[in-house]
């Protein structure tokens, strides 16, 4: 009777385990969604590379951590300022050719870096001028290929894809980076911009082989600055959408900032040096990865706006506590735990937020969405910098922690659900 049960007990088991690895892979029933995720995962790991190895060029140019800042200032403004430009085009064009054009941009851009850096012809001056290059690709291609997903897979499995966009992306986040460290300590960082750059025909391979409908013609009734303030207006006349953005706003500019004091913390509080670093940042990636895949297996997307507000809250009690720790160990799980929450806060917002938007409107959407996440992340360098400098690297990390969970509160008590199988806010395209 036993064995009877015992088997029973593994049989069901088998069963939810292969249900949880279906609801996970849903999104791999597409062709056109198989072929992004390759390409793309390919292209971001030569991204991380890249990101590391320009850290690296520009301190050994200059030994300078102002000359490091104004590099990640310069790659990150054109996204705050061209963003909706970006989503304009994303909303006017054919997504696809546009993510063409911005990935085959961003080839070149990689090559003539690793250009520059071979023939030892490089300063911080060209670097920071690609470094913008760069940064006025990805305003056109950030919205442009967050609206695209939903042409990949549909509506149905739209939380899936974004979720396994983001387990991707985290993946990327741990592996790049590594391989990086390798490659810049035997060959230099040339050979990491060479490398990102090749990378790039993966993407645009998967791109081209895909099977897409024609896009629908769109009348050109209106003029560029009409189209992006009615993108505008839109997300500010729709309450839990304006809610959303406000606290993609909060948690980019106040919350995820603290990423820039961690040296300082693993250094002069925790002291464990740059070996330290690498198991923090690691942590936090590990932490992130799984708050993907958490995402990805959910039935459904009713409920997001509740696992999102939680996940903000969390965050900012983490901070909070990641703030107070002066212990290692305790300060790794911290870590995993804000990576956790942060992913799962972003990927549910940009799922909610894909859902409310009319087809007609995404790429407008995605481009606020863009700005909020990645336009503010240079003043929030800049806040949690100069904070830092006045009263502290901890008690900047738990003002932050604060500003978040209170905000994320707030907003949560002011606003109306987000989810729209529950909302009945009217919308209009």
């Amino acid at each position: 009777m036993e064995h009877v049960v015992n088997g029973k007990n593994g049989g069901g088991l088998r069963l939810r385990s292969r249900q949880s690895l279906d609801r996970l892979a849903r999104s791999f029933r597409h062709r056109n969604f198989r072929l992004f995720f390759a390409g793309q995962f390919i292209s971001l790991v030569g991204t991380w590379m890249q990101s590391v190895a320009v850290s690296w060029l520009v301190y050994r140019l200059t030994g300078s951590s102002l000359a490091l800042g104004l590099v990640g200032f310069v790659g990150c403004l054109p996204v705050f300022v061209l963003g909706l430009w970006g989503g304009y085009l994303a909303d006017r064009g054919n997504k696809r050719s546009l993510l063409v054009v911005t990935q085959t941009a961003a080839m070149f851009q990689a090559l003539a870096l690793a250009a520059i850096t071979l023939t030892n012809t490089a300063t911080v001056w060209l670097v920071g001028a690609l470094a913008m290059v760069l940064g006025t690709i990805n305003a056109v291609d950030m919205p442009t290929r967050q609206a695209f997903v939903v042409d990949m897979v549909g509506k149905e499995d739209l939380h899936n894809a974004i979720a396994l966009n983001s387990s991707m992306f985290n993946s990327a986040r741990v592996l790049g980076p590594a391989v990086a460290g390798i490659l810049v300590a035997t060959v230099g960082e040339g050979w990491c911009f060479f490398i990102n750059g090749i990378s790039y025909i993966a993407v645009i391979a998967g791109l081209l082989m895909m099977r897409l409908p024609p896009s629908p013609p769109r009348p050109k009734t209106v003029s560029m600055a009409d189209y992006m303030r009615a993108g505008i207006r839109y997300a500010v006349n729709d309450r839990p959408m304006r809610a959303i953005l406000t606290g993609l706003c909060l948690t980019s500019l106040f919350g995820a900032s603290y990423m820039v004091l961690m040296p300082i913390f693993v250094d002069t509080i925790l002291a464990h040096g740059a070996s330290g670093l690498g198991f923090l940042m690691a942590a936090t990636g590990f932490g992130s990865v799984i708050a993907a895949l958490t995402l990805a297996v959910r039935k459904e997307s009713a409920g997001l706006d509740r696992v999102r507000v939680f996940a903000g809250l969390g965050f900012g009690v983490a901070l909070v506590a990641f703030a107070l720790s002066r212990s290692f160990g305790l300060s790794m799980a911290l870590a995993s735990v804000l990576g956790f929450c942060l992913i799962l806060f972003f990927a549910a917002a940009n799922t909610l937020l894909q859902l409310r938007s009319p087809d007609a409107m995404r790429g407008r959407v995605m481009a606020l969405y863009s700005i909020t996440l990645v336009g503010m992340a240079p003043f929030g360098s800049l806040f949690a910098g100069t904070m830092a400098s006045l009263i502290g690297a901890p008690a900047t990390v738990l003002l932050s922690g604060v500003i978040c969970a209170v905000g994320i509160g707030w907003l949560a008590l002011r606003q109306p659900g987000a989810d729209p199988a529950t909302d009945d806010t009217p919308r209009t395209s």
